[in-house]
Parts: structure tokens; sequence; C-alpha cells
């Protein structure tokens, strides 16, 4: 082993692998100690937090392109939709609306044409004949399926009830000195 004296330079940087000028071999520079499980535990993180973001991606990607068609267009495409899950508007037939066991059975209509709906879900307060809605849903031989409905709100609410929708003047929210 050699013992002798070194400059500041000697000792700050590393000694090369292979033999000393004794003749005694020399290990190169250590690499710490469990730094490779490190690593390894580190990209395993990296790909579970990448998998995770991409399947919520995928997933609202998936929400995202849930095609609207009128009643007309669902009907004259029935066939193509297949079982595809969709959204489909139309305006509630007067007289179609029969309620049993949390099932709703009515008739929407849009442009001349009649689909058969077989609703089974929350049906919303406002839901009655004469109302536009959007259900989504899928075709099950000559009846749409739907499990959620949603009710559009026309003017004739505000005509209606005009006492509640008056102007809206805010809160006086100011701090007198």
């Amino acid at each position: 082993m050699d013992v002798s004296p070194r400059s500041l330079t000697e000792v700050s940087s590393p000694p090369a692998a292979g033999p000393s000028p004794a003749g005694e071999p020399v290990a190169g520079p250590r690499r710490p100690r469990g730094s490779r499980g490190a690593r390894v535990r580190g990209l395993l993180l990296a790909a579970v937090v990448l998998g995770a973001l991409g399947f919520v991606v995928l997933r609202g990607l998936g929400n995202a392109t849930l095609f609207f068609y009128n009643a007309d267009e669902a009907l004259a495409q029935r066939q193509e939709l297949g079982r595809d899950r969709i959204r489909l508007q139309g305006n509630v037939l007067d007289g179609t609306i029969e309620r049993s066991n949390g099932l709703a059975n009515f008739v929407v209509s849009f442009a001349g044409a009649d689909v058969d709906v077989a609703h089974q879900g929350e049906i919303p307060q406002l839901f009655q004949p004469g109302i536009p809605v959007v259900l989504e849903g899928r075709w099950e031989g000559n009846v749409f399926a739907s499990d959620r409905m949603l009710v559009k709100h026309s003017e004739v609410y505000v005509e209606q009830n005009a006492d509640r929708v008056g102007d809206y003047e805010p809160a006086n929210t100011s701090v007198e000195p």
C-alpha cells in the first residue's frame, strides 16, 4: 500500500483503475449501494403513474365521444349504430308516458320521427309531455333504452315565472369607514 504524501489535486481526483505505482491494484470509483434498486423502484413508480394518467385520459375521452343524434337521425341510423352508446334528443309526446317499477316508457319525436323509449334511472322533476329531453343509452331492438335523462329548459319557464327570475340586484357588500 502506498502511503506517500499526495498533493491536493491527487487527493480530489479518483484513482484510476489498474495497478498503483507500487504495483498494487487500485479499485475504480464505487457506486453507492442500493442505487440500482432505487433506480428500478423509480422506474416502476413512473410506469404506474403514467399508466394511471393514461387510464384517466382514455376514460375521459370515452365520455367525450358520446355522439348526439336527433330522434329522426338516430332512427335512420339505428342499424349502423348497433349497440353503441349515444345521446338522443326529442320532444316527449303527450299521452305516451307510462311509469311502473322505476321504469318510464314514453315516445320522443323529432322531425316527424317517433322513437319508443324505455328509461330506467332518475327522472328529473321537470319531465312532462311536450318538453325536449336528451337521453343517454343505446338501441335494444326497436326501443331506445336509456339510463340518463336531461331535461332542456325553455324560455316558457321564464315567461311563466317572471317573479322568480326578475332583475337581479347584488347585495351591497361594501364596508363603510
